[in-house]
């Protein structure tokens, strides 16, 4: 059962981080204006980090120690960016952070969806351990 809402979490992530590269790609290409695009983004940059930590503390309290040791170092990120205040996107700054915030979602979403392969491998094991 915890799989499969790690698969949800999961899932939900990638989502709110496609979200917010679809964001700044129609920033990118002049479809919407600098305002627009980093209030949008900075609107699910809170559920994100929350749903990430909520998602570590899921394999903690479950002991799937390897997803939660796989998943605590973007959890950390999060919380470090959190703590100095570097979380959300600056309008008057968003053309200097264009290219390295689209760089470091491309990377979260890749990591992520690292993390949901696992989790659909886990999720597909558990199914099969259940009916032998």
């Amino acid at each position: 059962m915890s799989w499969l809402l790690s698969f949800f979490f999961h899932a939900s992530l990638v989502g709110l981080i496609g979200y917010q590269l679809m964001c700044l790609a129609d920033l990118e290409f002049d479809y919407m204006n600098p305002y627009d695009s980093s209030s949008q983004i900075n609107k699910v940059i809170l559920p994100e980090f929350i749903i990430q930590g909520v998602l570590c503390f899921i394999h903690l309290a479950t002991g799937h120690w390897f997803m939660f040791l796989f998943s605590l170092p973007y959890l950390y990120y999060n919380v470090r960016l959190y703590k100095r205040g570097k979380h959300l996107l600056d309008v008057t700054e968003i053309f200097n952070q264009l290219n390295w915030a689209k760089q470091l979602r491309i990377f979260k979403l890749v990591y992520v969806i690292l993390l949901l392969v696992i989790s659909i491998f886990w999720t597909i094991w558990s199914i099969g351990e259940a009916y032998d």
